[in-house]
């Protein structure tokens, strides 16, 4: 029986996971299809060895990418964010169902905005944050200054971006960065349990929460009640609320069928 859940590996230990185009570009197409894969019912985003999630950018490419910009009059290195970060952040903030990422170690970045990007977070006790962008004279991208306020409210937001700094696994499960901490060596099979349980879950229900706390967080309590009933309508109609009253009635443990 095929998994309900898809991990999406970031794959550059030797470099801390950090961002050149091909590992952009590889990241972008995996976090799409598991998004658009409707046998998928959960996304679970991991990073390969045990010192970093992502450092974001690699910058030894970007200092080389920068110069042939300069020399062709060109700014095309910057559409990496339109080209690359956009879409990647959209795929995992807007996928039709339960994103988890675990948090293996450095998350720096656009690594600190992919994991922002995510519906659910398991750190390590041994990882760290930091948005970085500051310290290289950039400004946010990745969503980072739309997810970030969203977890620790504006001020914070705006202190940890002006004044970059590394943010300990305890500090970020106090501010609410990290939903859940691990020890490091518990924390893939502790992410890979949670993402097999929310793919086992009832996808359609699933996804409207993630769409409606989204929405609530934009939008006036009128608009936001008005969309509370459109969801409610989809979940009402979908084949696991069936099943989960049924179930419920029975005293059984329900069996989704994630439609």
């Amino acid at each position: 029986m095929r998994d309900p859940h898809r991990a999406c590996t970031l794959n550059r230990p030797e470099a801390m996971n950090a961002l050149n185009v091909e590992a952009k570009v590889a990241l972008r197409e995996a976090v799409r299809s598991a998004a658009e894969d409707p046998a998928v019912r959960a996304v679970l985003l991991t990073a390969a060895g045990d010192r970093a999630f992502c450092v974001g950018q690699d910058l030894k490419e970007h200092i080389g990418l920068l110069a042939a910009d300069r020399e062709a009059g060109s700014g095309q290195t910057m559409s990496t964010v339109r080209e690359h970060y956009n879409p990647i952040v959209r795929a995992l903030a807007g996928a039709a169902k339960p994103v988890v990422a675990a948090v293996n170690g450095v998350a720096a970045g656009a690594g600190f905005g992919f994991a922002l990007a995510a519906d659910y977070r398991i750190v390590a006790e041994t990882a760290s944050f930091n948005t970085s962008f500051a310290g290289v004279a950039l400004t946010a991208d990745s969503g980072i200054s739309w997810t970030l306020p969203r977890v620790v409210g504006p001020g914070r937001a705006t202190d940890l971006l002006l004044f970059p700094r590394s943010i300990s696994a305890q500090e970020a499960y106090e501010l609410g960065v990290a939903n859940r901490l691990v020890p490091a060596g518990e924390l893939r099979a502790e992410a890979e349990k949670v993402a097999r349980a929310l793919a086992e879950g009832p996808t359609v229900a699933l996804a409207a929460l993630k769409e409606s706390v989204a929405y609530g967080l934009t939008h006036s309590l009128e608009e936001t009640l008005e969309k509370e009933d459109e969801l409610q309508t989809r979940a009402g109609s979908s084949e696991d609320h069936a099943i989960a009253v049924q179930a419920f009635v029975n005293k059984e443990k329900p069996k989704y069928l994630g439609r």
